[in-house]
């Protein structure tokens, strides 16, 4: 005889408000901003040389008013345990106590060793620490969204996850500020394309694929889940634009508005395919269209701006031009039918 034993059921876990993930979003901004407010000093401020300034306040002011409210959100943890932790918000309660740690460790740091400079800040052991742990906190609505909202949202209701993936992508493209082809001035594109500098063409089409790797990933990632509605592109490349401007000084505003024009482009390329992994063949059309779309745009653009660029073709290859600039973009196009293959099986669901 077979006894059946009944076991109690399993207590799904709670998912937060819209308002509750907007909130944490919109504070994320602030947070952002301040990280870039310290990026701008860093790059345009010279002879920085104390850790108490005007941009370190907007920063961690950013992380207490993040970090207070994600703690109201999850404040019946205190009296029903981590189960009543809200989808998306588990790991961001350990990201803030890293963040935390990283933040007096960084004081530490500076105190001991001085304000970095140039490409060490990239590279600091407590400045790894802080933007690992501030990513993990303000990608927090994208988790929490994953779950509870519904195929085809809309913008208004998707708002929350797309701010939140825009600025997990500026975090990371700030850290690969070496490579960040944003960041050139539009004779610089030019001459790194026409030229003739074997050194100056590869490392400017080397930050060109790695600044289309961080633009096209959270373009994705949404079309991965949701049908991408207008809006999702703009503000994902107005916060990595917004980085962009404020390290070059806002030398290069004109290529930042390419790259926005861009943006508005490729939402209605999204709005027109609906993309999605259930529809292989317009996932892999936005995926190539996309980085097709932005660079063309961008290459276009500082052309137009540059205009006639003098310069001295020191024995070097002046033919290889017509290659780069036409090859350059399609390059960005394979990388995004590589990376749309990539995340391209399954939809998943996070947890944590």
């Amino acid at each position: 005889m077979t006894t059946v034993v009944d076991r109690p059921s399993v207590r799904a876990r709670p998912t937060a408000s819209y308002r509750d993930d907007l909130v944490t979003a919109l504070l994320g901004g602030w947070f952002a901003v301040g990280l870039m407010l310290d990026a701008w000093a860093h790059n345009n401020v010279p002879g920085l040389e104390t850790f108490f300034t005007p941009w370190h306040a907007v920063f961690y002011s950013g992380f207490l008013a993040t970090a207070g409210w994600v703690l109201w959100v999850c404040r019946s943890t205190l009296r029903t345990g981590l189960a009543s932790v809200p989808v998306g918000y588990a790991s961001t309660l350990v990201a803030i106590v890293a963040f935390a740690l990283g933040g007096v460790g960084d004081l530490a740091w500076h105190t001991a060793f001085g304000i970095e400079q140039d490409i060490a800040i990239l590279f600091s052991p407590t400045h790894l620490v802080l933007v690992t742990s501030m990513f993990v906190i303000v990608t927090t609505p994208l988790r929490s969204a994953w779950s509870a909202v519904p195929h085809c949202p809309g913008l208004v209701r998707l708002l929350p996850a797309i701010l939140s993936v825009a600025f997990g992508a500026t975090l990371v493209l700030l850290m690969l500020q070496y490579g960040n082809v944003l960041t050139y001035a539009p004779s610089g594109v030019v001459f790194s394309l026409t030229g003739g500098d074997r050194g100056e063409a590869a490392g400017f089409v080397s930050a060109l694929a790695v600044t289309n790797v961080v633009l096209l990933l959270p373009v994705l990632t949404i079309a991965r889940r949701w049908r991408p509605p207008v809006g999702t592109a703009i503000l994902v490349y107005a916060s990595t634009g917004a980085l962009s401007a404020a390290v070059s000084g806002g030398r290069h505003l004109s290529l930042t508005a390419s790259l926005i024009l861009s943006g508005i482009v490729i939402d209605l390329v999204g709005r027109a395919m609906r993309p999605g992994p259930d529809r292989p063949v317009r996932w892999f059309g936005y995926a190539a269209l996309v980085p097709l779309v932005t660079w063309v745009t961008y290459l276009v653009a500082a052309f137009a701006i540059a205009g006639p660029v003098q310069r001295q073709f020191q024995g070097s290859h002046p033919e290889m031009a017509l290659e780069l600039v036409t090859g350059a973009p399609l390059v960005q196009a394979l990388i995004g039918v590589l990376l749309a293959a990539v995340l391209a099986p399954g939809l998943t669901r996070t947890q944590a």
